[in-house]
């Protein structure tokens, strides 16, 4: 039923996109094994596996015609391009993984290992739970808080709530935070796209809180062409 790929136009040169629940890939996609940590792996050969990958959540490569991916269902992937340097980067941020930095720390990989430059960089971040549905514990805020993210912008306590699912209480909204760590590494804000696709509301793709964590995956892919 929900078949199609969800893509995206970049730039010349880069082939990105999203699947949906029902869409089979392509080609084959290069994938960490996602801890919700901040590792990040240059991928250097096309043989990689997952197992290689063990305990990375995003990867970096300037191999033609090799796709790597992140592998998401609720948490944020941010996807990246320079076509002055020809790098690309697929980056898998959860609340955790953006708590760490995960994009500014990718970014830092592309800039040390190709030459990349944060003012080319093309991003797009993919289908994820959105503001209204990524009620959380104050704790979670308080992580945010901690790494000196602009609460103000991130943050919203919505009270009791009316007792349907998500309302009230502490709300984290993902997308902004970030486009905010893109910026501030210095992605230009007409560079970011922002797909704006709740998966918890989104029956086209899963979502670990709407269905269970053992729900199917969204494949979020990048590679140079």
């Amino acid at each position: 039923m929900y078949t199609e790929l969800l893509a995206y136009t970049l730039a010349p040169g880069v082939e990105t996109f999203s699947t949906r629940r029902d869409s089979v890939l392509p080609y084959p996609v290069i994938q960490g094994h996602q801890v919700h940590d901040c590792k990040v792996a240059v991928v250097d050969r096309p043989d990689l596996t997952r197992e290689d990958l063990e305990g990375y959540d995003a990867l970096v490569t300037a191999l033609p015609g090799v796709a790597i991916g992140v592998r998401t269902a609720d948490c944020v992937p941010v996807l990246l391009y320079d076509p002055v340097k020809r790098v690309v980067a697929a980056v898998h941020a959860g609340w955790r993984g953006t708590v760490l930095h995960l994009p500014e720390k990718a970014i830092g990989v592309m800039s040390q290992a190709f030459g990349a430059r944060a003012r080319d960089l093309r991003a797009v971040v993919g289908p994820s739970i959105g503001p209204e549905s990524f009620q959380v514990g104050e704790e979670v805020a308080e992580h945010f808080k901690q790494a000196d993210f602009p609460m103000d912008e991130v943050w919203s306590f919505r009270g009791e709530g009316d007792g349907s699912p998500m309302s009230g209480g502490h709300h984290i909204d993902l997308w902004k935070a970030n486009r905010w760590l893109l910026e501030r590494s210095g992605v230009l804000p007409e560079h970011i796209q922002v797909a704006r696709i709740d998966t918890y509301t989104d029956p086209s793709f899963f979502s670990a809180r709407r269905e269970g964590v053992h729900c199917g995956r969204i494949i979020n892919s990048i590679r140079l062409v």
